[in-house]
């Protein structure tokens, strides 16, 4: 009975070793497709890794290219927009040039204007209005003075002009009676009437604007002609004149 049983376990010890040594080429297959799935994971963990890191730059990418399509839109508009001021400054330069030509030939034609006028009007500051006419003249022919400040200062000089004919004005001067040149103070009240008067008061005269001459006036004005002398030059207020007025068609 004995016997029997060490038989019976020494046969399952046997048949226990064998399916051991049975079994290790499996476990090791089993161990071996472990490591190798664990490995696989790895790679697609850090396949995944990439995949993440690629698309957030796809998205960054993408983000760039949206913002940059915008931006050179907005240069395109700029551009065009840049385009357009160079064809309407172009065209600008064009059309001054085309002012200048018309313009100079203008401001010549008023310059002889003004030249004729002042030699037709009453005979007042003769010598400035003379000398303002030459200075325009002179400036026409300078290259350095720009055609919009020659338009500027002739209209001025036919500004001043204008303002002749409703100012009152006292100045001194030369003039010549009976042959003699004496000092004397000149009132023009506008273009109304130009009287002088000698320093002592003894003579005084009047422009006559229909024979274009010097006449001369009764000592009656003297009192009136002193009285408007002194109200030009600021002495005494301003008030009535009684003096003699030529009245022409």
């Amino acid at each position: 009975m004995v016997a029997v049983t060490v038989a019976s376990a020494f046969t399952a010890s046997t048949s226990f070793a064998q399916e051991d040594n049975d079994l290790k080429p499996a476990v090791k297959t089993a161990t071996q497709i472990n490591e190798s799935a664990a490995n696989s994971q790895v790679k697609v963990n850090n396949l995944t890794d990439q995949i993440d890191s690629k698309l957030q730059q796809f998205k960054t990418i993408n983000k760039e290219i949206e913002g940059l399509d915008v931006y050179n839109s907005q240069l395109r508009k700029q551009i065009a927009n840049q385009v357009q001021e160079m064809a309407d400054l172009n065209r600008s330069i064009d059309d001054v040039s085309v002012i200048e030509r018309q313009i100079t030939p203008l401001m010549i034609r008023m310059i002889d204007g003004l030249e004729q006028f002042v030699a037709l009007d009453v005979p007042f500051l003769q010598e400035e209005r003379s000398n303002r006419i030459t200075d325009l003249k002179n400036m026409m022919d300078r290259a350095d003075v720009a055609p919009s400040e020659k338009f500027r200062r002739v209209m001025e000089a036919y500004q001043v002009e204008m303002d002749y004919g409703r100012t009152l004005e006292a100045y001194a001067g030369l003039h010549t009676i009976d042959g003699q040149e004496r000092n004397v103070d000149f009132l023009r009240i506008g273009r109304t009437a130009l009287i002088y008067q000698t320093r002592d008061g003894s003579l005084q005269g009047i422009w006559n604007k229909e024979s274009n001459k010097w006449e001369a006036l009764s000592s009656d004005y003297r009192t009136q002609v002193t009285k408007g002398l002194r109200m030009a030059k600021k002495q005494m207020a301003p008030d009535l004149l009684m003096l003699p007025v030529a009245i022409t068609d």
